[in-house]
């Protein structure tokens, strides 16, 4: 959510390549972090505490000094398991051969769905992504439930076609064609009250599912009525 610039080392010229708005600022997930007095010893902000102290104050000599007492006490560490013929396998993070660096074995670098994905979040190193489960499967639901009603429509008005171009009928047929009427276009669909627009009212499941989001939905505003008291 920050600006990209493109350097051409050729000659210097540099580019905005990526000035994102205010709006694509908004839409970024909210980062929870880990309190510090519930961080463990090896975790980052803890671990390198006193080296980030010494750069926010400006002591380059200081961050050095500590920098140095981490790595020495890493470097000691590898030693004594290489002594002892211990093997090292890192919980998140895994080899790749081809680049022959190390990654991150939970990374998610698919893009933001802001229709579903909630909060992003890490326990026990593993980050994870909260997201709208509920919502997704009534989604899911809700386009298959369509995507039937629109085969059996035009399922149906192939049967009327094929009857109309038929060249003897019979007078089964003949009755059948009057009952026919020419299909008319497939409607844009949406929800309206409940109800796919030229389909009629949804099935069952879709209906006690948005009852059940609408019971959520109301939740969530009481909670936040709460919260803005609380606040205020």
């Amino acid at each position: 959510d920050g600006e990209v610039h493109i350097n051409e080392l050729k000659n210097g010229n540099a580019e905005m390549f990526w000035n994102p708005t205010s709006e694509v600022r908004r839409q970024r997930l909210k980062r929870h972090i880990v309190l510090f007095e519930e961080q463990t010893d090896f975790e980052s902000e803890r671990l390198w505490q006193h080296v980030t102290s010494a750069i926010n104050k400006g002591d380059q000599h200081k961050a050095t000094q500590e920098k140095f007492v981490l790595e020495e006490e890493q470097r000691n560490a590898a030693r004594e398991r290489r002594e002892n013929g211990t093997e090292w396998k890192p919980l998140l993070f895994q080899h790749d051969a081809t680049t022959n660096e190390w990654r991150y074995k939970y990374e998610d670098l698919r893009p933001w769905d802001p229709l579903n994905d909630i909060a992003q979040f890490e326990k026990n190193g593993i980050l994870q992504t909260m997201e709208r489960h509920l919502s997704t499967r009534m989604s899911n639901h809700k386009t298959t439930c369509i995507n039937n009603q629109i085969t059996r429509h035009k399922r149906s008005a192939k049967d009327c076609r094929r009857r109309k171009t038929s060249d003897q009928p019979s007078n089964h047929s003949q009755n059948t064609e009057s009952s026919c009427s020419t299909p008319e276009s497939v409607q844009e669909l949406s929800d309206d009250d409940g109800k796919y627009l030229g389909f009629g009212s949804v099935c069952a499941q879709c209906g006690k599912e948005m009852n059940h989001l609408k019971e959520i939905h109301s939740a969530v505003l009481s909670l936040q009525r709460a919260q803005q008291d609380i606040h205020r």
